[in-house]
């Protein structure tokens, strides 16, 4: 059976608990025997109580008697009166506690006999004291009949008691030995199981806390990046032996990475790395960190050389552009010559052109003015027109409103006729209402003289809307003669506005025709700068291409010995 960490604690567990368990059982059948042996002293007890209350009861029936005897008084009685109630109770409570032991039961009814005797001689002596008075009965107790029972009892219960007696010593003593039994067994079983328990707790506690000490260090060193470790093993196959096997695993792939990594760093990239397992975090990061050195290295190595074969390119290249350079830069400076002679020639035609174009453009101005006085006039007789449109339409439109006002005034005077009506029956209904009718015909009247006042205000509004509709029916008239002849200076300014344009248009004919003279001799200037501009910033760039050009040499040589480096740095890198 292999005993892993789990077992061996469990094994303690169950150990300790059997140990408990033995020292709880054995404990638990002597407090037993303990309370038996307390349980017999308590029945010797009690049987020595119960034959000390026959003794006793029989004293107070005699007591009873013998005050009876000498007195004669009944009262007397009572002690004997109760040892009769009570005493054959204790004697038969003697034989149920003595059912165990038959020799006490046959005492114990042996002393039933005597009490039997015994209560009947003093049952006797009663009665001859209560029939045949004092000397009857002392006859019979001066014969010592009672003592001599009383004697016997007194034996037979000494027997008894005796025998308990003996009895209880033995229990007494029997009930000390399980005491100090008892005691040894808690006291020295459970030392013995703590002394157990504890050597066996540090031997497992040893058996675990040492490796894992020693795993502890090593753990410790290995994070301070020491690997110079060795780890003991051996043959545990328990937990800690399992971890410390893993944790030799663990240190061997460590040392194989530091190793790989050693290599990689020395250049030599022809190593391998074989992970734990697919779970292997560190071991498939670091294979794959390899292949990927080995893929950039290869990258770069082809990189190094098609860069070293491209700058020899660019070397040659560089230098037969700057020899070409500097033949380009002397035929841009005569070709720069050249444009600045023919760029004067053109500014002379374009002077000439511009003057041309000043007198055209004076022509145009007159013809303008004119055309402006004739449009403003054409746009005043339009304003007019429409003024004198709006005036109709307004005329109309007053006249449309004063009908409408006709009507209105219609209705007022209807309104009127009707509050004038309604006002005189409200006053005959006043005047049949007699006193209580006196405020409505007030209001009746009032009435009555509102409408009136309506019905003359409604004459005077239609005397003066009459007034207003002629006024206005001669300005309807006015206003269509006033556009008619507003209409005929209308056509009289379009037709000579029509003329000045067509003059206006000949002069912006001729004036366009200069003004494109001018522009295209301008255009030439403007075309001659830009090409003499352009030839001087050619010659510039072709000045600053020259010394570029140098200096892409020096650069291409530069980059070129660069190349030779890489190639040389990447040779180191065995792939």
């Amino acid at each position: 059976m292999k005993w892993t960490i789990g077992n061996k604690i469990g094994g303690l567990i169950v150990f300790s608990g059997l140990m408990f368990l033995i020292l709880g059982i054995f404990a638990y059948s002597m407090i037993v025997k303990l309370n038996e042996s307390i349980g017999w002293n308590d029945h010797t007890y009690l049987v020595l109580q119960n034959e000390e209350m026959v003794i006793s009861l029989l004293k107070d029936a005699e007591t009873g008697q013998r005050g009876f005897i000498l007195t004669g008084d009944d009262k007397y009685l009572e002690p004997y009166n109760e040892a009769t109630k009570s005493i054959y109770k204790y004697i038969d409570t003697g034989i149920k506690l003595t059912k165990d032991n038959p020799l006490q039961q046959e005492r114990i009814k042996k002393v039933k006999l005597l009490v039997d005797d015994k209560f009947e001689v003093l049952n006797q002596t009663i009665n001859l004291r209560k029939n045949n008075g004092f000397d009857a009965a002392l006859k019979v107790v001066l014969t010592n009949k009672g003592k001599t029972l009383m004697d016997k009892i007194r034996l037979a219960v000494d027997e008894i008691e005796n025998t308990e007696r003996g009895l209880l010593e033995i229990r007494n003593s029997s009930m000390q030995t399980n005491v100090l039994l008892t005691k040894s067994v808690i006291i020295y079983g459970t030392l013995l199981s703590l002394i157990f328990i504890i050597i066996i707790g540090v031997l497992i506690v040893r058996n675990i806390s040492r490796p894992l000490n020693e795993i502890t260090k090593i753990a410790t060193r290995i994070s301070e990046g020491d690997l110079n470790v060795e780890l003991m093993v051996g043959e545990r196959s328990d937990e800690v032996g399992i971890l410390l096997q893993n944790f030799k695993k663990m240190i061997d792939a460590l040392k194989g990475m530091a190793a790989a990594a050693q290599k990689i760093a020395a250049g030599d990239l022809t190593g391998s790395i074989t992970p734990q397992s697919e779970s292997d975090l560190l071991g498939n990061a670091f294979l794959q960190m390899l292949n990927n050195l080995r893929s950039i290295m290869k990258d770069i190595s082809e990189s190094v050389n098609l860069l070293a074969s491209s700058s020899s390119e660019i070397l040659v290249a560089t230098t037969q552009i700057a020899t070409g350079s500097s033949e380009t830069a002397s035929a841009i400076t005569e070709t720069t010559t050249t444009v600045e002679e023919v760029r004067q020639a053109a500014q002379q035609s374009s002077q000439k052109a511009s003057r041309v174009s000043e007198n055209a453009q004076q022509v145009v101005q007159v013809t303008q003015i004119g055309q402006k006085a004739v449009d403003e006039t054409l746009r005043g007789m339009e304003e007019i027109q429409n003024q004198m449109e709006s005036v109709a339409n307004t005329i109309v439109r007053l006249s449309e409103q004063s009908q409408q006002i006709g009507g209105i005034i219609a209705s007022v005077t209807d309104v009127a006729d009707q509050s004038n009506l309604l006002a005189v029956n409200a006053a005959i209904e006043a005047a049949k209402a007699g006193e209580q009718g006196k405020g409505f015909a007030v209001v009746a009247q009032e009435i009555k003289n509102l409408a009136q006042q309506s019905k003359q205000a409604t004459v005077q509004v239609r005397n003066i809307l009459t007034d207003i509709q002629k006024a206005t029916s001669s300005a309807v008239m006015a206003t269509e003669q006033t556009s008619k002849a507003v209409e005929n200076g209308v056509k009289q300014s379009a037709q000579a506005g029509d003329a000045i344009k067509k003059l206006a248009e000949s002069s912006n004919r001729a004036v366009e025709a200069a003004t494109q003279i001018v522009a295209s001799s301008q255009q030439q200037v403007v075309g001659m700068d830009q090409i003499g501009l352009a030839m001087q910033n050619i010659n510039q760039a072709g000045t600053e291409n020259a010394a570029s050009m140098v200096q892409a040499e020096k650069a291409a040589k530069s980059l070129n010995e660069l190349g030779q480096k890489l190639k040389v740095l990447v040779d180191r890198y065995k792939i």
